[in-house]
């Protein structure tokens, strides 16, 4: 089985990290960085089914399906990946929040890919997250920040 990791601090606190990464308008702010796609019927509770829709590519409808399985906030969440609606092929998307004394390190984790397209798939989905989470959830953070009183 494939996956990716990755982890980045963000020099905010864990419930403004949280906040940013799970409240579906922030959400949408920093998940359309690069090629991600728009969230649609996202919250952070468990049970709830939301796509990502982003630009179809060759082989792809441009339409991930989602379920959110376990929520414990500010400090984690746990969904499903399904780029398939009718694909067996489901792998996991964690979040981990801890604090620091920068701020706040964010892990990503993404496992459960099989085969050599799913090796592909997880090296592909990996440099799009880098991107999100390296220039997408900075920009949200900071303008989150600001809007604050």
């Amino acid at each position: 089985m494939a996956g990716y990791t990755v982890v980045r601090t963000y020099p905010y606190p864990v419930e403004e990290v949280w906040q940013v990464l799970t409240d579906p308008e922030q959400v949408a702010r920093w998940t359309t960085t690069g090629r991600g796609g728009r969230p649609e019927g996202f919250a952070a509770v468990p049970g709830t089914r939301f796509r990502f829709v982003g630009r179809p590519t060759f082989g792809w409808a441009g339409v991930v399906h989602c379920e959110v399985i376990a929520v414990d906030p500010p400090r984690s969440m746990h969904y499903t990946w399904r780029g398939d609606q009718h694909s067996d092929a489901v792998t996991d998307v964690t979040y981990l929040l801890e604090e620091t004394p920068q701020g706040t390190r964010f892990t990503w984790d993404h496992t459960g890919f099989t085969g050599i397209g799913g090796f592909a798939m997880s090296r592909l989905l990996g440099d799009v997250r880098k991107k999100m989470l390296s220039e997408g959830v900075p920009a949200a953070l900071e303008a989150y920040h600001r809007a604050r009183p």
